[in-house]
């Protein structure tokens, strides 16, 4: 099970009964998405069917995240995150495999059901939100540890992501020459504990 929750040299530490250090990552990209209408998806579809779209959803992520190398951190009831240039050295390529995944997130969300029963409630929508910058990560808690990410670079990945839009990736700050995709300027935004904030939307070529 540790394997599963954690970074291989995390797990290994846990079963030794070794402290673990925080770590200090000068460059990651932390990726956020939401599923667009859940609390309303909530009220009106059963447990089970909306248990079902999670699964559904979430499953394919994985799937796809590993195949982007993209290290996954958690899902929290609608919102996923995921993080690159953490469990492992991805130089500077660490950015555009996040891209990458972001852009296929949209399209499996684009793809899957929100009800399998009832094909006319649609598709599953996201809304994306990526940023990079440092980062400390560490592990919290004794009796249910969790591996936490601490510092800025994940506030502003989350802002990022709640003040995107439907169908949308928005990011700050990333280098154009970076990446395979097109940055559009979307202008200045108000970001909660940041002000006003230059932000683009991330699209395809």
């Amino acid at each position: 099970i540790l394997d599963d929750l954690f970074p291989a040299h995390i797990a290994s530490a846990l079963r030794e009964g070794r402290k673990v250090e925080p770590e200090h990552k000068e460059m990651v990209t932390v990726f956020f998405a939401e599923i667009y209408g859940y609390s309303s998806l909530s009220t009106e579809m059963s447990t089970s069917a909306l248990l079902d779209m999670l699964h559904r959803f979430y499953v394919a992520l994985d799937a796809y995240a590993q195949e982007c190398e993209v290290y996954k951190l958690e899902t929290i009831g609608a919102t996923y995150m995921a993080i690159t240039n953490l469990v492992e050295d991805q130089d500077s390529s660490h950015a555009v495999k996040i891209v990458k995944f972001a852009m296929g997130a949209v399209r499996i969300a684009s793809s899957t059901f929100i009800d399998l029963a009832d094909p006319s409630k649609g598709v599953v929508q996201i809304q994306v939100g990526v940023h990079s910058g440092p980062i400390v990560a560490n592990v919290v808690g004794t009796r249910r540890p969790k591996y936490t990410l601490f510092g800025d670079t994940v506030n502003t990945a989350s802002r990022m992501e709640s003040l995107s839009l439907p169908g949308e990736i928005q990011c700050s700050g990333m280098q154009p020459e970076d990446l395979d995709f097109v940055l559009v300027s979307r202008g200045e935004i108000a970001v909660k504990g940041k002000g006003q904030m230059h932000t683009f939307w991330i699209r395809s070529k």
